[in-house]
């Protein structure tokens, strides 16, 4: 009989990686980072810019290494959010998406994860953040009625 002592058990470690959640790959997020949204930030501000420039319009406050600048961007041009052109023998990277449409997805991500969907549920507890000011509170109050002019007269009608 056969003994393989450098054999290795890869079903049992493979299954028990599987249900620990162990070695597994992170699901792929397109939502941004702070790192990240530091630096579209500063590329919807500027426009095309290389990674020099990126570094060196970063705030003194949180600053970032070359290194680590090349690193977000490149990832965030794997999730879509910007794209590159060479020029000589540096890389220029530009947003290939818009702030406001950046913002909404993020927006609808929240709304999705934390409220299942319902933009009430949102609002509400927004509404219900003690922080929320008079003049804030007056603004939501003209969207609301700007949104769906129609209904604003309906409710003011079934209140009388």
């Amino acid at each position: 009989m056969r003994v393989y002592t450098n054999a290795k058990p890869v079903f049992a470690c493979t299954w028990f990686c599987r249900i620990n959640n162990l070695n597994m790959p992170p699901k792929k997020s397109n939502t941004l980072t702070e790192a990240e949204l530091r630096l579209m930030k500063i590329l919807w501000q500027r426009g095309e810019s290389a990674v020099t420039d990126l570094v060196a319009a970063l705030p003194i406050s949180e600053p970032l290494a070359y290194n680590s600048v090349l690193t977000t961007v490149r990832i965030l041009e794997q999730k879509g959010y910007v794209e590159h052109r060479q020029e000589g023998r540096a890389f220029l990277y530009k947003p290939r998406v818009a702030e406001r449409e950046a913002s909404r997805s993020e927006v609808r991500n929240v709304l999705s994860r934390f409220f299942g969907n319902s933009r009430e549920q949102l609002v509400l507890s927004l509404l219900g953040d003690e922080e929320i000011s008079a003049g804030e509170l007056v603004r939501l109050k003209e969207a609301i009625r700007d949104a769906a002019p129609g209904l604003a007269s309906a409710a003011n009608e079934s209140e009388n």
